[in-house]
């Protein structure tokens, strides 16, 4: 569920910056950041299934790592191109993790809460990662400092849990029992036999 943001000021969109090389402001720069400081704390809601986790995999158009780049579906944060004539208008980045199983409510909230921290602390953006993040090797990856994002939902909670900014955009009740519900989850689906464990592993028994 690739969703796309833009932040108004009045009638003036507050992403955009014509002068910029990338036609994006400091605004559109420190709401980017935020989100790319803090994907990893939010994706457990943006990404709330055990099934979610099948998607954010090498081979999938869903994002992994933990990048922006302009026109590119492999980074997390990806900046379309605006449209000619309406470039003042058309200004928006995209947020590529999301799924249709997440909670919308929640999952806008936490995405504007991340990135609303990047423009309030004035984060600093990293340089774009034009090239395809899937064909880059590990250690090109790591040089580059780019992150990936959690590869389970049991790993995704636990990055939740440990944030305050979630706590924060959540409310003590929500983020609570929210945490408590997806360890439950994580606790069933623990204990089931999938048929690729059936299929691999009973002939060697």
């Amino acid at each position: 569920m690739p969703t796309h943001f833009s932040l108004y000021e009045g009638d003036t969109n507050a992403f955009h910056d014509p002068g910029d090389e990338y036609g994006l402001s400091k605004v559109a720069k420190g709401f980017i950041a935020g989100l790319l400081t803090h994907a990893r704390e939010l994706t457990a809601v943006t990404n709330q299934w055990v099934n979610s986790y099948k998607r954010l995999v090498v081979g999938y158009e869903a994002p992994m790592y933990v990048s922006w780049a302009r026109n590119n579906g492999s980074a997390i944060v990806n900046v379309p191109r605006a449209k000619q004539d309406k470039s003042a208008d058309s200004t928006r980045i995209e947020y590529r993790a999301p799924d249709p199983s997440c909670n919308p409510y929640l999952a806008f909230a936490v995405v504007l809460a991340a990135g609303l921290k990047g423009v309030e602390e004035g984060y600093e953006l990293p340089p774009e990662v034009a090239s395809n993040l899937y064909a880059m090797s590990v250690g090109e990856r790591k040089s580059a400092g780019i992150d990936v994002l959690p590869g389970n939902l049991s790993d995704a909670v636990d990055e939740m849990e440990r944030s305050d900014l979630m706590a924060e955009a959540l409310g003590e009740h929500v983020f609570e029992w929210f945490i408590r519900n997806k360890r439950d989850e994580w606790a069933a689906y623990k204990v089931q036999v999938s048929q690729f464990e059936l299929d691999r592993y009973l002939p060697t028994l």
